[in-house]
């Protein structure tokens, strides 16, 4: 997957990433290394900040919501898929904003 800073922030309600194409026969850390590579590269003179935030939160996000749709919003089986207590997902869900009825 490749992404670029997009030119408003509304592009993408959370980072301001857009994307822009994927390939699906690469592995995730290709595609997150492709996408971190084309963005430092069109950083122009902007100083790149908070990254780390960045792409867990393009990770996670994702993550947490296909997790909970295969789950049908069940908390206790989402957690146990992700190898973590339920509280611990229930927060992760808040901090995102993400319902548990998807």
């Amino acid at each position: 997957m490749k992404t670029a800073a997009a030119k408003d922030a509304s592009a993408h309600e959370s980072t301001g990433l857009q994307l822009l194409e994927a390939n699906r026969a690469d592995p995730l850390g290709v595609c997150v290394r492709n996408a971190l590579k084309f963005y430092l590269e069109n950083m122009a003179d902007h100083e790149a900040t908070g990254l780390y935030s960045l792409v867990m939160e393009e990770v996670e996000r994702p993550l947490f919501e296909t997790v909970l749709n295969h789950t049908n919003g069940n908390l206790s089986h989402a957690s146990r898929m992700l190898g973590m207590t339920r509280s611990t997902l229930r927060k992760r869900l808040n901090d995102y904003g993400i319902e548990r009825d998807l």
